[in-house]
């Protein structure tokens, strides 16, 4: 399963409540289910949910635990203050216009204590990109904003989250969206370059040779960067500005 959250760095253990915001097709709710905590994903794109939410629901019940999906928006979770043990929130951040108004909700939603994860591209590899095409960036749900990890951390800052880690990720995927930005994005599916990266990357995938490589990779050229944070018992907050129309 290939999983953009640390989740031993996460620490999610049996018995923890855990969002999983902007959850597509719901990796790391399966991910956090095989724990046997308790998944909660939420999307805005409920297409994507569809049959990953019946397989979720069928998967936690057989570890002994919960596992669900809902749709909506990120800047309002339909969930009570502090709620949840651990939250994770990948790729998510670069596509929403506020950042830091995003970020006030999942803290939250996140208990005393809590941690959290929350991934975005690195500003690197996102530059990298653009010099090969505007696609990327222009495409429908595209990306709004090349992000700085300092940024989102004194993003998250304001909201009474603590950085205290991070980490990087998916080094083999640089090179994938590199391919695929040169060969035209919106038409990139029709290269046979493309497929058979594609392909590798399903091969590649639980092996612990190209894990050992891909740990390499994520030294020079990782695609995926991690902040791991913690939401402090006695956080100060300050307001913030209502989401962009």
């Amino acid at each position: 399963m290939l999983l953009t959250v640390d989740l031993d760095r996460l620490d999610v253990r049996k018995g923890h409540r855990v969002l999983d915001a902007g959850c597509g097709e719901g990796r790391h709710c399966f991910g956090v289910i095989s724990r046997g905590a308790m998944a909660v994903g939420f999307d805005l794109d409920f297409d994507s949910m569809r049959d990953a939410s019946k397989r979720l629901r069928g998967e936690a019940r057989a570890a002994g635990t919960v596992g669900e999906m809902a749709q909506g928006n990120i800047y309002k979770l339909p969930f009570p203050d502090g709620t949840f043990d651990r939250v994770i929130c990948s790729e998510v951040m670069e596509h929403v216009h506020s950042y830091e108004r995003a970020g006030a909700e999942l803290a939250r939603v996140t208990a005393p204590g809590g941690k959290l994860a929350i991934t975005i591209p690195t500003a690197t590899s996102e530059h990298l990109y653009l010099r090969l095409g505007d696609e990327y960036f222009e495409s429908p749900g595209g990306h709004i904003r090349i992000f700085k990890p300092r940024q989102l951390a004194e993003g998250l800052a304001k909201s009474g989250l603590a950085t205290v880690g991070v980490g990087f990720a998916h080094g083999f995927h640089t090179p994938y969206w590199v391919l695929r930005s040169a060969m035209h994005l919106p038409d990139a599916d029709e290269s046979r370059m493309v497929r058979s990266y594609r392909e590798f990357l399903i091969r590649a995938t639980g092996s612990k040779l190209m894990d050992q490589i891909e740990s390499f990779l994520n030294f020079v050229c990782p695609k995926s960067l991690i902040l791991y944070a913690e939401k402090r018992a006695c956080a100060e907050k300050r307001a913030l500005p209502s989401p962009a129309s």
